[in-house]
């Protein structure tokens, strides 16, 4: 492919120990056994001949497989936010209806993470609370309480993404330690930050002092990925984020007011179904709505109910999660095929950039998409097929963090209110505060590192600890919380001491769980639980191979014993008893006759 191609492709070797400087390249047999340590060290002269040195075909190959790549990344991204939008048209009443009250700081940490899973969107979270403080719907301190909730959601589309590369053990351990170092590290930065805002009130003081008396008013700004893609979603799909607000400003009691759709004289259009409709009660669009430069999108129906709606999100988003799935694979299929042969040396030395700047990076680059979802769920298939190292993924991801805050500010701009803009910014600093306790020390980062390298290698024991871990972090563990803390704002004694004793029977049961994990072997016995059902599963599907093979040894051994084939079962079944019967006769009689050979034996030899 290359006339210098030595650090790249030199040989045709499929292991390093076949090769004189021992380094390992995609496609090797044991490519998965390399640690980090034992990658080499390349120089830039190689990453430049690896990159820049081509013959014509290999310049062909390149750019067809570069076409083929970007077709797949396209459709990518649009599944990402066909998947975005059907989750908001799914979710959308009931994140608003979560959101449309002051709560206390836990349940609006909860809230917060609940409605950013459900409508697949930190960003789309954190503009409706900046609109719900700008409208004096929610104070500044629950929505500072919100926001770090809305981080800890976020990260649950890359977790899904990571999914879909359970095909190979190897990459889907990569692959979900890449999206997990996402998780904890938001986990974290929450169990520390929560508290403390609890006690001194850190980032409301922090964004207190550091507020304008005013602010003007700005125009909404959209990054160029969302220009390119989002025309075509609209076609499909365009969820009509004004019922999430209205509902969580307390606007309308529910969805139902929107219902049914009605566009005037029946022509479906953005002119006779918003323009026309606007400010008539009973009259416009509900959860989908149309575009102003493109029109009515395919899911949109004049007359539609709210079930009506309902079924077109959950038909687009089965539909965007197939899509998702099929351009994943496209996509990691490219790109192994483009790696091939290439030495990890040279990869790693063209990716392996300062914390720092990695950080600016994820940051510009979730600028420019304006989703830190879409950024992480873009990386993580790198991370699975080993071109993104795990210390390199987690930089890129706090970079992430730190870019999505941009759009809660630009949402603050576009209100106008002071209030919103403490929101945002203490949103900023909630991020950076979590970068400064949890990143430039190396052994705080080694702990969401360490974290998600166990839980990737926990999914090669077993395929079923994502969909639990998903469940659990992002659904079960939230709505336990949330359940916990609606007990003491009841307002009532015997509500509060429930509360209290279930408070006191979990915080138990934590620490008995931790002590098991530790103490008594716990560690050991979940990997040897998952061991055993990796082994029941793998057993179950070779058994109608085994049972194939063990019938064809039956059969040549009845063919080599001469015994008859039956072929009724009953007529074997009694076959095989009557044999099993025969044979201690045969023995008994056997083992009489012995003695009788072996004396008349010795009585010729007396002869």
């Amino acid at each position: 492919m290359s006339t210098a191609q030595d650090p790249v492709k030199s040989d045709r070797a499929a292991s390093r120990k076949d090769r004189p400087t021992g380094s390992t390249h995609f496609g090797d047999n044991d490519f998965a056994e390399e640690t980090t340590p034992e990658i080499g060290d390349a120089t830039w002269g190689e990453v430049g001949r690896a990159c820049c040195v081509h013959d014509a075909m290999g310049w062909g190959k390149i750019f067809i497989g570069v076409c083929i790549a970007c077709f797949f990344l396209y459709f990518f991204l649009f599944s990402l936010e066909l998947l975005g939008n059907a989750a908001k048209v799914l979710g959308g009443c009931s994140a608003g209806g979560l959101m449309s009250e002051d709560t206390n700081p836990v349940a609006a940490l909860v809230i917060g993470e609940l409605a950013t899973a459900l409508v697949q969107s930190s960003s789309t979270t954190t503009s409706i609370v900046v609109t719900l403080v700008g409208a004096e719907a929610v104070n500044v301190k629950t929505g500072i309480y919100l926001i770090m909730g809305a981080n800890i959601g976020t990260s649950v589309t890359n977790t899904i993404v990571a999914m879909g590369q359970m095909g190979s053990g190897d990459q889907l351990e990569r692959a979900f330690a890449g999206a997990t170092v996402h998780d904890l590290f938001n986990l974290l930065s929450v169990a520390v930050l929560f508290p403390l805002e609890l006690i001194t009130g850190y980032l409301f003081r922090l964004t207190s002092a550091m507020l304008p008396d005013s602010v003007s008013k700005d125009d909404k700004w959209n990054g160029p990925i969302k220009k390119i893609v989002s025309p075509l979603v609209s076609r499909v799909l365009k969820p009509n984020k004004n019922v999430i607000k209205e509902v969580a400003v307390g606007k309308v009691e529910s969805c139902d007011a929107y219902y049914p759709v009605y566009c005037v004289d029946g022509i479906e259009d953005y002119k006779h179904c918003v323009t026309d409709t606007k400010g008539i009660e009973g009259q416009g669009v509900g959860l989908i709505t149309c575009d102003k430069k493109v029109g009515c999108p395919a899911f949109f129906q004049h007359g539609a109910s709210k079930q009506d709606d309902a079924t077109s999100g959950g038909i687009c988003l089965f539909l965007s999660l197939v899509l998702l799935l099929l351009c994943l694979m496209g996509l990691v299929n490219v790109l192994q095929r483009g790696l091939m042969g290439m030495s990890t040396r040279v990869i790693y030395k063209a990716t392996k950039v300062p914390g720092v700047f990695a950080i600016l990076i994820g940051a510009a680059i979730t600028i420019l998409v304006q989703s830190s979802s879409i950024t992480t769920s873009v990386l993580t298939p790198l991370v699975g097929l080993g071109v993104i190292q795990l210390e390199q993924m987690l930089p890129l991801t706090l970079g992430a963090n730190i870019g999505t805050t941009i759009t809660g500010l630009l949402a603050a701009l576009v209100s106008g209110k002071v209030e919103a803009l403490q929101v945002a910014l203490a949103h900023l600093f909630f991020n950076i505060s979590g970068i400064i306790i949890w990143y430039p020390l190396p052994f705080m980062r080694k702990v969401p590192l360490e974290g998600a390298r166990a839980l990737g290698r926990y999914t090669r024991r077993s395929r079923s600890i994502p969909p639990i871990y998903v469940a659990i972090v992002f659904f079960i563990i939230p709505l336990l919380l949330l359940g916990l803390s609606e007990l003491f704002q009841q307002g009532s004694v015997g509500y509060t001491v429930l509360g209290a004793l279930l408070v006191i029977f979990v915080a138990f049961a934590i620490v008995r769980f931790a002590w098991w994990w530790k103490r008594q072997e716990g560690k050991e016995k979940f990997l040897a639980c998952l061991d055993r059902r990796q082994t029941m599963s793998a057993t179950t599907k070779t058994l109608p191979e085994d049972m194939q093979y063990l019938k064809a040894k039956v059969g040549q051994l009845m063919e080599h014993t001469g015994l008859p084939e039956d072929e009724e079962e009953g007529v074997e079944v009694e076959a095989l008893k009557s044999v099993d019967e025969e044979k201690p006769l045969e023995m008994s009689d056997a083992t009489e006759e012995e003695p009788l050979d072996m004396t008349g034996t010795s009585d010729s030899k007396g002869e």
